[in-house]
């Protein structure tokens, strides 16, 4: 028993040490056949001594002797022996727990680097764009657009002044007569002389919406031809998507541009990651 001890020890030691080992070949850069056989040693080695500790330490002979009278000096000094034997392994027992806690620990150590790679958390990054009230919305060439740019049923594609090209900002302006929209509930502030505008990241799968369809007050996306009505917020009318395209509030500043009167309405792009 004394020797399946040691062994197992050994092998919560050598487990210890591979899981140190892992994390130091994290740190300095990573080696991805290094790290492999690492990992291998260090689980290996737990399991090998668990094995141990359950086949040869805790395994003992089930006796059962019949009640006697007081046994004879002989016997009494066989009892104090097994007691002796039976305090040193339960020692060797909590010896062995410890070093099965160290060896777990260097493991989970070793284990805590990689979740590095995970890179940052978003945060509220796929919630928010870079639309902030006050921004002026202007064409992919800087332009900013004033209240009266565009003719009525003409569309552009806009961003927040100081972020053209920002994927997850990027909107359609379209220019409608005011009197046929029935928008959403409290929105009816956020369409100056008839312009409306709606996020181009298309709800199904992210394609972007570029096409518009005069004849039908519709925004088409086309890969999959999802349609949207411009006169009704946006709201879905074919095609695969199950959510309204997200709108922009619009106001007028002082020198008559147009400008954002906050965020999207609700988070943009795809359905999958934010929507049940």
């Amino acid at each position: 028993m004394n020797r399946a001890a040691r062994l197992a020890g050994l092998f919560l030691v050598l487990s210890m040490v591979a899981s140190l080992g892992l994390a130091a070949v994290y740190i300095a850069g990573g080696q991805p056949q290094a790290e492999g056989a690492l990992l291998a040693v260090s689980l290996g080695s737990i399991g090998a001594a668990l094995i141990l500790w359950g086949k040869r330490i805790l395994a003992g002979p089930n006796d059962v002797e019949p009640r006697e009278p007081p046994s004879p000096p002989a016997e009494v000094e066989r009892a104090e022996e097994a007691v002796e034997e039976g305090a040193e392994r339960i020692a060797r027992r909590r010896f062995l727990v410890r070093l099965l806690g160290a060896a777990g620990g260097a493991l989970g150590v070793a284990l805590v680097f990689p979740i590095r790679s995970l890179g940052p958390s978003p945060g509220d990054t796929l919630l928010v764009t870079q639309w902030k009230r006050g921004a002026r919305l202007v064409t992919d060439t800087g332009e900013p657009l004033l209240a009266t740019s565009l003719e009525s049923g003409s569309i552009v594609t806009v961003f927040p002044e100081g972020f053209i090209g920002s994927a997850d900002s990027q909107a359609v302006l379209v220019r409608v007569d005011a009197a046929n929209l029935d928008l959403p509930a409290g929105r009816d502030s956020w369409t100056p002389e008839g312009n409306l505008c709606y996020s181009k990241v298309c709800t199904h799968a992210g394609c972007p919406v570029g096409l518009y369809v005069q004849t039908e007050h519709a925004l088409r996306c086309p890969c999959h031809q999802s349609t949207f009505d411009v006169y009704t917020g946006a709201q879905p009318i074919s095609g695969p998507a199950a959510r309204p395209l997200p709108q922009l509030p619009l106001e007028v500043d002082a020198d008559g541009y147009l400008v954002a009167g906050g965020d999207f309405s609700g988070p943009v792009g795809p359905s999958f990651w934010n929507m049940p």
